[in-house]
């Protein structure tokens, strides 16, 4: 199964039914533990002289063929899964960072993540600058002696600003810092930031991989690119008092990034995904390629639309050729620019609230990436903890609505958006 494509590797990537007694689909193994076959075969799985599994919230075999299809989509050697994105964020950034170290990330995050960042992590002494990503060359100017990652999103949530990849990837090389990418809103489907020069690629395997609304999940992706033994990160080449002076770059290679966030980051913060979750997302991932077409196709037309209305004083969508990242678009997702539309109306913030407070087939809620069309209204919600100031350096404005265009017909959503945007005239 080496030479699959992309859409077959999201199928049966990783399974081999000779082991698991024929079974077609995934089974769920919905265990904590496991049984050891004596003591000695016991203490050689802990002490790392032999693969297996021991526990699960370090390794299950559902989500270990769950990680073997995330990597392979994502073009990396080994991925790691969590309870959820925030988990898998929050765990990679506290295995790889510790008190006194800095991030340079773009400015456009997610809301939980921009929190992260500038409140949770600075409290341990980790701080960030944030830097409008529109240029990359910010990237350089904002790098310090304690720089030790730069971070983006490769379509931002919800600002949907393309971040230039291969540019910021080239600075990253150059100063010998990891280069992660969250690649939630565009997907595995649409672009691969491993192959752009990203070190680590995370997701939130809740939205468009999961794609049905019903299980947090989330994931780390390890390219095997970046040279850990620099100097820069000595836990990766000094003797780890958690497992008896291993040495992770000599012990695990390529893979010595993806093995220490397991053995150390799942271990120690316990964020592991449930099987049963892993086998709800397993689904969604076998048909991501053909949903993420059309959650594409929806969006550009509805983008279009909204543009013809009296009320709209705004739309953005990557897709649209009169928009700011058009033509990054076209270098970096050809083939669909995912399925997020945000737009403004003339009435700014309360016309807004009145807007996503009067649609009846789309769903107020804080989440994307579901077949079932979403809104939400960030400035009152996702993002209100920030200041207008933050908010700004995010995309996110007063009159700001987000649109997650699912799977339903594209004429029945703009029936919807249309009653709606009369009541707020």
């Amino acid at each position: 199964m080496k030479n699959l494509k992309q859409s077959s590797k999201a199928i049966h990537f990783g399974h081999d039914t000779k082991l698991t007694q024929g079974t077609r689909a995934v089974p769920i193994y919905q265990t904590s533990s496991y049984v050891f076959k004596n003591t000695n075969h016991a203490a050689d799985l802990f002490c790392l002289k032999e693969d297996g599994y021991i526990y699960t919230r370090l390794n299950n075999p559902t989500n270990d063929i769950l990680e073997k299809r995330l990597a392979a989509v994502e073009g990396g050697i080994g991925a790691a899964v969590f309870a959820s994105g925030t988990a898998a964020i929050s765990t990679t950034f506290l295995t790889l960072l510790k008190s006194g170290d800095h991030i340079v990330s773009s400015s456009s995050l997610y809301g939980g993540t921009y929190n992260l960042f500038e409140n949770t992590l600075s409290r341990y002494g980790i701080k960030t600058t944030f830097v409008d990503a529109d240029h990359p060359e910010n990237f350089q100017k904002a790098i310090t002696k304690n720089t030790k990652v730069i971070f983006a999103e490769s379509l931002g949530n919800p600002k949907l600003d393309l971040v230039d990849l291969s540019a910021i990837a080239k600075i990253a090389k150059t100063n010998a810092i990891p280069f992660i990418v969250d690649n939630t809103v565009a997907s595995p489907a649409l672009l691969n930031p491993i192959a752009y020069g990203a070190n680590i690629v995370v997701h939130s395997l809740t939205k468009y991989i999961g794609g049905q609304g019903t299980s947090l999940g989330g994931a780390v992706i390890d390219a095997g690119t970046f040279d850990w033994t620099s100097g820069r990160f000595p836990e990766f080449t000094e003797a780890s008092a958690s497992y008896h002076g291993l040495i992770y770059t000599k012990t695990f290679g390529k893979a010595a990034f993806v093995a220490k966030l397991r053995l150390e980051g799942l271990r120690d913060f316990g964020g592991a995904l449930s099987p049963q979750n892993a086998f709800q997302i397993i689904q969604g991932l076998e048909t991501l390629a053909v949903r993420i077409k059309q959650h594409s196709k929806n969006a550009v037309e509805i983008a279009q639309w909204l543009q013809t209305k009296e009320e709209v004083s705004w739309v953005n969508y990557p897709g649209l050729e009169n928009n700011k990242y058009y033509q990054l678009a076209q270098e970096y997702l050809p083939n669909g620019q995912s399925g997020l539309v945000t737009f403004g109306l003339k009435g700014g913030f309360e016309a807004a609230k009145k807007f996503t407070d009067s649609v009846e087939l789309f769903s107020l809620l804080a989440n994307i990436g579901d077949t079932k069309s979403l809104l939400i209204h960030p400035a009152s919600t996702t993002h209100q903890q920030l200041t207008i100031e933050q908010q700004l350096s995010t995309g996110v404005s007063q009159d700001l609505i987000r649109l997650s265009i699912g799977l339903e017909d594209v004429e029945d959503l703009k029936a919807d958006i249309e009653q709606a945007l009369k009541k707020t005239k």
